[in-house]
Order: C-alpha cells, then sequence, then structure tokens
C-alpha cells in the first residue's frame, strides 16, 4: 500500500479544520495547527505535501508564514492554498504575490475545494512528470548513436547521468542524496605540460576512485574534459575523506606536478528539481573554492542561493528592461590634461531598475555574457552611442568621438563588423567618430580571430582602442601582433604610480613604447593631482577618470560639451 500524501491545514478556527479535514480525510494524511508558529513547528518535525492556510490568526498569521516558507529553503516548494472570506479580494491578490498557489472561499463549497486542490496538487506532479518524460525521450534519442559510458573513463556520460540520477532520486525519495561536482585545477597545462597520454591517465585513475567511492549506493560519472559528477546518499558522503583518498591516489601516479581536484556539493531538497540545476548549484558551490589551497570543496548554501536567486531575477527582467528603455549609457569623458579639455568619452551600459534603482554592470554583465544576452546590450549601447554622435552634430557642435565596449561574445560574430558600418551609415556618421574598445582576454581566447576582426575594422577606417592594458599575461605579445591606435592602461598602474617607483617606471616606458608604435595613450582610473602631473609630465596627457569626471548621463554630457 502507498503512503497516503500528507496534508497540513492551519486555522485557528477548530470547525474550519474539522470541515477541510472531512472534505479530504479519504485521500490525505491530515495534520492540524492553530497558527502559523505550530505549523512551523510540524514542518521542522514532518514531509507535508500541500498547506491549507487562513490568513488571519493569532501568534502568527498566515501572510506572516507564508513569508517564512518563501525564504526557507526546505519549505518554499511546498504548495500552499490559502482560505479567505468572500470580498477579501485584495488579501487573495497579496497571498498569491507572496507564493500562495491558489485560493479558496469561506463558506466551503465541497466540491470547489476538492478541485482546486487537487488542480493545484496535479501542477506540482505535473511538472516532475513532463521532466522526466522529457529526459526518457532523450535518453531513447540518444541511444540510437551513443552508448551509456563515457568511452575513455568507462563513467557514465552526461546524458545517461542526468537520467539515471533522476531515477534514483525518484524511486528512493526516504533518502536524502548530495550531487558532486568535481573537475582538476589547470588540467589543460598538465595536458600540454606532458601529453594527451598522460592526461588520459589521471582522468581513468580518477574514474576508477570514483567508482569505488560510489560503489552500489549512487552514480559516478564523466561530464565532459576533466569534469566529474557523483550522486551519492548524504549520510555516505565524506567529502574530507574523498579529497584525502583522491589526493593519494594522484600522488601515486608520480606525475611531475601537483594534480589537485576541486569539489562541490548540492544537497538535494527538492526532488522536482531537474537534475541539471543540481549540477549547476554543485558547480557553483566548486568556484568559490577552485584555487584556493586551503579548501577543496564547498557546499552550496544560502549565500549562494541568493546569487542564484539574484541571477535569475536579472535574467527575468532583462527583455522586459530591453523594451521598456530602462538601459541607457552613460558617457565618461577623457581629457587633455594640457587644456583641460574633454577630447572624447567612454559610452558605459547602466541598468535603471524600476525597483532597485540604478544596477552595477559588474552585476549584470557576466550574467548577460553567460547566457548570450550580451550580444542585444552591446547592440543598443552601440546604437545609443551613435544616436548621441548625430545629436552632437545636430546641435552644431564640434563632434567628439565616442568609443563602445565590444564583448567576447561580439567577437564571434561574423556579422560584427557589418553591423557597425551599417549603424555608421543609418546615422550618417564619419568612421572616426565611434572607436572600438578591446580587452586582452578576447585576444587569448582567439588570436587569430581577433587579428582577422581587427583588419575589417581597420579597413573599414574605424579606431580600435586596447582597453585595459596591462592587466593580463599577453600585452607585449599582443602589441607585436597587432596594431592598435590607442592603448588604455589599466588603472592599476595608475593607482600605483604615487606609492611604487618601479610602477611609476613601467608606465613611463610603457608610454614611451606606445608613442614609438605610432599609438595614443588612455590612462583610466585618474583621481589625484599628483598623478594628472606625473602622467603629464612622461607625455600621457589624455585622462580618464574622477579627477575630471565619473560617468554621466548624455543628455547632462551633451551640456557640458555645449559649455565648453
Amino acid at each position: 500500500m502507498m503512503d497516503r500524501a500528507v496534508m497540513l491545514i492551519v486555522d485557528d478556527v477548530e470547525i474550519n479544520r474539522a470541515i477541510l479535514s472531512q472534505f479530504f480525510q479519504n485521500e490525505y494524511e491530515i495534520l492540524e495547527a492553530p497558527n502559523g508558529k505550530e505549523a512551523l513547528d510540524i514542518l521542522e518535525t514532518r514531509n507535508v505535501d500541500i498547506i491549507l492556510l487562513d490568513l488571519i490568526m493569532p501568534v502568527m498569521g498566515g501572510m506572516e508564514l507564508l513569508a517564512v516558507l518563501h525564504k526557507h529553503p526546505r519549505f518554499q516548494d511546498i504548495p500552499v492554498v490559502v482560505t479567505t472570506s468572500q470580498g477579501l479580494l485584495n488579501s487573495e491578490i497579496q497571498a498569491l504575490e507572496n507564493g500562495a498557489a491558489d485560493f479558496i472561499t469561506k463558506p466551503y463549497n465541497p466540491i470547489v475545494v476538492q478541485c482546486r486542490v487537487r488542480n493545484v496538487m496535479a501542477r506540482q506532479e505535473n511538472e516532475w512528470r513532463k521532466e522526466r518524460q522529457r529526459l526518457q525521450a532523450e535518453k531513447i534519442s540518444a541511444m540510437q548513436t551513443l552508448i551509456e559510458t563515457d568511452q575513455l573513463t568507462g563513467l557514465y556520460n552526461h546524458h545517461t547521468m542526468l537520467a539515471k540520477t533522476a531515477e534514483m532520486i525518484q524511486e528512493n525519495r526516504a533518502t536524502q542524496y548530495c550531487i558532486v561536482y568535481l573537475d582538476i585545477s589547470c588540467f589543460k597545462v598538465i595536458n600540454e605540460l606532458f601529453n594527451m597520454e598522460t592526461g588520459d591517465m589521471i582522468l581513468k585513475t580518477a574514474a576508477a576512485y570514483f567508482k569505488t567511492v560510489v560503489g552500489n549506493r549512487g552514480l559516478a560519472a564523466r561530464l565532459s574534459a576533466d569534469h566529474f559528477a557523483l550522486c551519492m546518499p548524504e549520510n555516505a558522503l565524506d567529502m574530507e575523506l574523498v579529497i584525502q583518498g583522491l589526493d593519494a591516489v594522484m600522488r601515486s601516479l608520480a606525475v611531475y606536478r601537483s594534480i589537485m581536484f576541486y569539489a562541490g556539493v548540492f544537497t538535494v531538497d527538492n526532488v522536482y528539481l531537474t537534475v541539471n540545476k543540481m549540477l549547476d548549484r554543485a558547480h557553483m558551490a566548486m568556484n568559490t573554492v577552485k584555487g584556493n589551497y586551503n579548501r577543496r570543496f564547498a557546499y552550496y548554501d544560502e549565500q549562494l542561493r541568493t546569487a542564484l536567486m539574484e541571477e535569475q531575477m536579472l535574467v527575468r527582467d532583462m527583455e522586459g528592461a530591453l523594451d521598456n528603455n530602462n538601459f541607457c549609457i552613460f558617457l565618461q569623458p577623457i581629457y587633455d590634461s594640457a587644456t583641460n579639455k574633454i577630447k572624447s568619452a567612454e559610452a558605459l551600459i547602466r541598468w535603471n531598475h524600476p525597483q532597485r534603482g540604478m544596477i552595477s554592470p559588474g552585476v549584470f554583465i557576466p550574467v548577460f555574457e553567460k547566457n548570450g544576452f550580451v550580444t542585444r546590450l552591446d547592440r543598443f549601447a552601440w546604437e545609443s552611442a551613435c544616436r548621441f554622435l548625430s545629436r552632437q552634430r545636430d546641435n552644431g557642435l564640434d563632434v567628439v568621438p565616442v568609443s563602445v565596449n565590444v564583448s567576447r561574445v561580439n567577437m564571434y560574430d561574423h556579422n560584427f563588423v557589418d553591423y557597425m558600418t551599417s549603424l555608421l551609415a543609418k546615422y550618417d556618421l564619419e568612421p572616426w567618430m565611434l572607436r572600438i574598445e578591446m580587452t586582452e582576454t578576447a585576444y587569448v581566447d582567439n588570436p587569430t580571430q581577433m587579428v582577422k576582426i581587427l583588419r575589417r575594422l581597420k579597413n573599414a577606417g574605424l579606431t580600435v582602442l586596447m582597453d585595459d592594458f596591462g592587466s593580463g599575461y599577453s600585452s607585449l605579445n599582443m602589441l607585436k601582433n597587432i596594431a592598435m591606435d590607442i592603448l588604455k592602461l589599466d588603472m592599476k598602474f595608475v593607482q600605483d604610480i604615487e606609492t611604487s617607483p618601479r610602477a611609476a617606471t613601467i608606465m613611463k616606458s610603457i608610454v614611451n613604447m606606445a608613442h614609438d608604435l605610432g599609438m595614443d595613450v588612455i590612462a583610466e582610473g585618474v583621481e589625484t593631482e599628483p598623478q594628472v602631473s606625473f602622467l603629464r609630465d612622461i607625455g600621457c596627457r589624455l585622462i580618464q577618470g574622477y579627477y575630471y569626471a565619473r560617468p554621466i548621463a548624455a543628455d547632462e554630457f551633451m551640456d557640458k560639451l555645449m559649455a565648453e
């Protein structure tokens, strides 16, 4: 006989609890609580499948309990149906906004109440059922061309891991499982220092160890390259021992380099979550310790959950923000320190969120680079810059050039240069008016592609700037291979010139070298008079930083130009 689902009825009026219990006593195991506080006590000790919740109660009311449930990682996915009196529309709306799945009104109609609860439970179950059906369909399709195991290591491959893990968790709901995500630090370097055979030996040795660790209690998989995953019962997992044993096995290979694995662990607290999302959360936890010699593993916790919720909020709002013009460009002027006049400007994207105010690009740009939305955001910024350039001209001003940033993703867009030239044509701009800023990282990722793109930009007459020069490891080699027009010195150099004679010497040498190569130099992050004086003395006249101006709105920048 299958265990019945558990329903928690929370209402301070005993007769109401009795009526609802009578409606559902044949389908559910019924638990009762007279207020939100006692309901929480029950939830701490019992697994509950659905909650019927009255809104107005003493000690802790329904709205307060809803807020607690919504924030609690264990309880936030339990469906809640609120009970209200007729005519309390605002309360019903507020409850739904706070996470309630549905509402029922007093006096209770048994047929309506039962239908609404049944529909809520059906939606909850269907979510997982659809996911499992999708995974099964993918498995059937994949099995036509692929076998279940990774050819090199004999572990499950990624697709099989998803299906098998989902199946295991669903069939053993009473067991608390953990998902472990592991990878090797600097595995690419190991392959380059030695050879592919050595790299393969490391992967196969690790795989054999993981098979031993999980035994017949769980699953092990090679997801890709040096990325592995385990699924094990929580009570069988000791991460300290796992890492210690892995280190010992790697040392036995006698490879002349320390082979270090890092791991992230996600404790499965919601069986309806897809396995891909479980892996993502374990991966997030791993990234918090990767490269740390003192900590080799980390658990997904509330802090990481908050970061994930933040990311999901950004992704949820990004399309509407673009449609509703919540994004805009700010412009930071670049001054000639000899004349104290504006020579050019950099366009910087900003997000003015209707509820959260101004969101820093450092928060949303990494998220949009990951999901690809940055390509559309870049195009928005480019066109906004062109629109501003045309406004300058239409106002009868001597046009001040504006530089725009290009993300790494757009470096792989074959239509990138054509799109830029089409913008120039659309707004009737000269190529020198719009400048392109690229980062050293884009060069390191794909030098050949960078050279091709740069050549096409130069042929189109566009000015190209190398942003954050000196922040990476390939700066000088890049100058040898690529003819840039302007170098923008990394602000770290500027910040150190007042306290470090070595930094000042390096700065002077870079400026002289750039001039010898026919390039202008812009110093970023300039904040003090001594910094300006030093830069002027070594021949770097173009200054960007808070000493002259912070990034400002386009209209304010236009007023500044007209005042000059």
